[in-house]
């Protein structure tokens, strides 16, 4: 019943895509957005008047918005012994506001200069908005490197939801063709995502 509407070379599409293959979960997925289409439809629109991905569709419902997305389907389909979307208030809260860092936060500040290295023809590239991107993405990472050096995990001692869209960020920050400082805990960290069987065809793509 599950379906997915996206591109894997959209972020938060890659963050739907992760979060369903560390549930488990099968989920057709239909490229949408830029040269692929679709996202103007007027059949698209109805179900996400933005036009963006990605777009989920779970029976009846629809959902729109990344981080909403993900949550969604950890508090559905994530139940167990150490669920993805905590049980207790004070720790699901705790994921919570570290997935808000991470779209109003991180991903702002990261974004930039991902444009110019990806999206920007090479003639019209501009150094200087790749620099004023590194300098407002870097001390995010070193804040997260410190968090994670008193903790295994984002929200505290397992994997929750808060840890998916800051692994997405992770792979597209270093996927950039630059240099950038040594984070060694948050390097531990993401050598333990890309351990696992869920990242691959995720957190292992080249970006484009």
């Amino acid at each position: 019943m599950l379906h997915l509407w996206g591109r894997l070379s959209s972020i938060n599409v890659r963050k739907v895509v992760l979060c369903a293959q560390v549930l488990g979960l099968e989920l057709p997925r239909t490229d949408a957005g830029l040269a692929h289409g679709v996202v103007n439809t007027p059949e698209y629109r109805a179900n996400n008047p933005n036009g963006l991905v990605p777009l989920l569709q779970d029976g009846d419902f629809t959902l729109w918005e990344s981080n909403a997305i993900v949550r969604y389907l950890c508090a559905r389909y994530g139940a167990g012994e150490n669920p993805l979307y905590p049980v207790d208030l004070a720790q699901r809260f705790n994921a919570e506001r570290w997935m808000d860092w991470q779209q109003t936060t991180l991903n702002p500040a990261g974004s930039a200069a991902f444009r110019q290295w990806f999206r920007t023809p090479a003639e019209r590239r501009s150094a200087e908005v790749i620099a004023q991107s590194v300098a407002a993405t870097e001390p995010l990472f070193a804040l997260l490197d410190a968090h994670l050096a008193r903790q295994p995990y984002m929200a505290g001692n397992a994997l929750t939801m808060a840890d998916i869209p800051i692994a997405c960020e992770v792979h597209r920050w270093w996927g950039l063709p630059q240099p950038r400082p040594a984070w060694p805990h948050l390097e531990r960290w993401y050598a333990g995502w890309l351990a696992l069987p869920a990242s691959r065809g995720v957190l292992d793509l080249p970006l484009s």
